[in-house]
């Protein structure tokens, strides 16, 4: 990289799209690296069971049930208190992807499905602004560096595979050994690092799969497809808001609630829940309250977590009657 290529990688910046196994890893590896300004985006809240694969979080942060964006932020500005590092409560969506990703080099992926994936492709490609795909599961993972123009994109990758195919193991059946993660996130970080500091030629420009298990690793060219819907035809559904939002949350028996955005007021929601017998707990970000067999984290800005069902319908009920339609 040289000296030169520190100096870039120090006047450049990065917008990190979840924060839970492989985005914890690779935002770790980017702050100590010295990377200028680092932006990370996350939904959810540290629990004990992240602990296993998400390696930037410890116990401390799962018993204050921290926003995982906010425990990020922390623990990155005391590896590195020389760079900027942001921390942000926020579910990525169509409706606020120019905010929360736009002006930003590079755009790094540490979500946990295919739809935010696809936004950030619609959004990338729209903009000609590089981002890195990533993903594991099970002890299995995979890392392709888009850049709108010059590669394949999201679409072209997975269409290529079946029109857009899921894989039939996820993390909510198979989990995630933690060492795929740290191989993952290092294969991502060294591309973005490559990017950032000005050596692109440096880039490999392969779909890159590994399995921990097994010792296999491969590296695959992707074509372009001359008639991808997305970087062909500029057709961005997902952008737009045409595609189905993501739900339920992988890994968690859990549904996530975000059709509405509207501030709450978390103090005087608590006092109401406690009022009517409903036990809560509560900190500066979220509020946490049980209805058996459920339990429901609620965020300020409106969104919500049930926890104990994957059922969109039982997540709405509960919502509408404690919280409001």
């Amino acid at each position: 990289m040289g000296e030169e290529g520190q100096r870039r990688l120090l006047g450049a910046s990065a917008v990190i799209a979840g924060c839970g196994a492989i985005g914890a890893s690779t935002a770790q590896l980017l702050v100590r690296a010295g990377l200028g300004r680092v932006r990370v985006i996350d939904r959810d809240f540290v629990e004990p069971s992240n602990l296993q694969r998400q390696a930037l979080f410890d116990e401390s942060d799962a018993r204050e049930a921290l926003p995982k964006a906010v425990a990020a932020e922390r623990k990155l500005r005391a590896l590195n208190s020389e760079i900027a590092v942001e921390g942000l409560v926020a579910d990525l969506t169509s409706r606020n992807a120019a905010e929360l990703l736009g002006g930003f080099d590079l755009i790094l992926d540490g979500t946990d499905n295919f739809e935010t994936r696809f936004l950030i492709n619609d959004y990338a490609v729209s903009l000609r602004r590089p981002w890195i795909y990533a993903a594991a599961v099970g002890s299995y993972g995979v890392s392709f560096v888009v850049r709108p123009g010059e590669t394949a994109c999201l679409a072209c990758l997975l269409d290529a595979f079946g029109d857009g195919s899921r894989p039939e193991e996820t993390c909510d059946t198979v989990g995630v050994l933690g060492p795929v993660v740290s191989l993952v996130s290092s294969l991502e970080a060294g591309e973005a690092l490559k990017l950032l500091s000005g050596r692109a030629e440096a880039l490999h420009g392969k779909l890159v799969s590994c399995d921990v298990w097994s010792g296999r690793m491969q590296a695959i060219n992707v074509p372009r497809d001359p008639l991808c819907r997305v970087c062909a035809r500029g057709e961005y559904a997902y952008l737009q808001g045409e595609a189905q939002p993501h739900i339920t949350m992988c890994g968690r028996d859990s549904v996530q609630i975000h059709e509405r955005r509207r501030a709450l007021d978390l103090a005087a929601l608590g006092e109401n829940l406690a009022a009517a017998g409903v036990p809560v707990k509560r900190n500066d970000f979220l509020l946490k309250f049980s209805v058996p067999p459920h339990e429901m984290t609620v965020f300020g800005d409106g969104r919500a977590i049930l926890k104990g069902s994957t059922d969109p319908a039982v997540a709405r009920s509960l919502y509408a009657r404690y919280i409001g339609s």
